[in-house]
């Protein structure tokens, strides 16, 4: 079963998953994704981290950032952008990414965001494929690496939660979280 906790950006699991995650961006494309990332930003409300441990092993990771339109026109106020999304090579299969994703979107719609915002890229077919399956559409270019020929953009919509807004939990806490396979 995979467990996933809120952690902060800065904790030691989620900075060897990240240094793994760097480790697969210089692999495919050559280097780092050197997108500004302060771990304040991953913190409640305005953010979360979330890593996933299975059987005591942290084995995937993502988190989301409040984002607003404010010197990037594509973006919207309300937006939540998903980043740094990663599995361990030795677990992927097993849903954990979509298990990921489907928090980030719930704590993000919880904190009153309405649309998540990402960006991918080419030389990753399974992220950009679950993404696809999740019912993420394209959308124009963001951020730091709009104009790479390499980046493919996607939103959609979170749903409004019924009540008065939610803040995402504090770091720490757990919850299990079941996948198909």
């Amino acid at each position: 079963m995979l467990w996933l906790c809120h952690r902060r950006l800065d904790h030691a699991d989620a900075v060897r998953l990240n240094a793994e995650l760097q480790q697969e961006y210089r692999v495919r494309y050559g280097g780092d994704d050197t997108t500004p990332t302060d771990p304040r930003q991953f913190d409640a409300p305005h953010g979360l981290f979330v890593v996933g441990y299975v059987d005591g092993a942290p084995v995937a990771c993502g988190g989301w950032r409040a984002r607003g339109g404010a010197g990037d026109p594509e973006l919207r106020p309300g937006d939540a952008e998903i980043k740094r999304m990663y599995v361990v090579a030795a677990h992927r299969g097993h849903g954990y990414a979509r298990a990921v994703l489907a928090e980030l979107e719930r704590t993000a719609a919880a904190a009153a965001r309405r649309r998540a915002v990402l960006e991918s890229g080419i030389r990753q077919p399974e992220s950009v494929a679950l993404y696809l399956s999740a019912g993420y559409e394209r959308m124009p270019a963001f951020g730091l690496y709009r104009d790479s020929p390499n980046s493919r953009y996607f939103a959609k919509p979170l749903p409004v939660p019924v009540g008065p807004p939610m803040r995402p939990t504090t770091t720490g806490s757990r919850s299990p979280m079941t996948t198909d396979g």
